[in-house]
């Protein structure tokens, strides 16, 4: 499964873009544009992450957390805001993080795998068809089930980290043997066996530097 956001912004044009770009980015994202349907939508399903604006038509985004602390909703929350005065009533509430628009689209997605990852929701993510989760080092693919080996599952995660990017050898090298002299060979036997189970396609080598998921 997708991992999900609410996503609470008013502003109809910073709103399509923040979705867009985390839709591709691999997320499955509610977005609604008031404090009211906020509370509507948040007491329906579980979420893995909050992601609110502070000024609302309606209300405002510390009041939308407040409210969910006190009904012991502790899910992760990360506010995008241009209203620097409410910041610190925020984190008193129980924010993670902030942005400040206009947001990086870059750093965004890596405060939101940060927020996520210390809350220990970035063991589950998708691939295409593949549903990966780390915890377990398991992948299902349709009604297969394929178990990872320990430095597969640590390579996987990297690519992802810094999927649509290449990652050096270098880098996966150091990440997967830091207590050992690393493995070409086995980086390669690595390789190919997650091209096998997520296509050729989604797994690019770039000759000489590294190694590159396409997500």
């Amino acid at each position: 499964m997708h991992r999900s956001i609410l996503y609470v912004e008013d502003d109809i044009l910073f709103g399509e873009t923040i979705e867009e770009f985390l839709i591709q980015s691999g997320y499955e994202v509610v977005w609604v544009r008031s404090f009211e349907a906020a509370m509507q939508e948040s007491y329906q399903r579980e979420y893995d992450l909050f992601l609110l604006d502070i000024k609302l038509p309606d209300g405002d985004g510390v009041a939308i957390l407040e409210s969910f602390r006190k009904n012991n909703i502790n899910t992760p929350t990360i506010f995008l805001t241009s209203k620097q005065d409410a910041l610190k009533q925020s984190f008193r509430e129980g924010a993670d993080d902030f942005l400040t628009k206009p947001v990086d689209l870059e750093e965004l997605l890596l405060r939101i795998e940060a927020v996520m990852r210390r809350a220990g929701k970035s063991q589950k993510f998708q691939i295409g068809d593949v549903t990966c989760d780390l915890e377990s080092l398991t992948l299902q693919k349709g009604d297969e089930t394929y178990i990872l080996q320990s430095k597969e599952a640590k390579l996987l995660e990297l690519l992802w980290q810094r999927r649509g990017k290449v990652v050096s050898k270098e880098e996966i090298f150091e990440e997967l043997w830091s207590d050992a002299d690393p493995s070409d060979g086995a980086l390669r036997v690595y390789i190919a066996r997650l091209k096998n189970i997520f296509g050729k396609e989604r797994i690019s080598n770039i000759r000489g530097v590294g190694y590159r998921l396409e997500a």
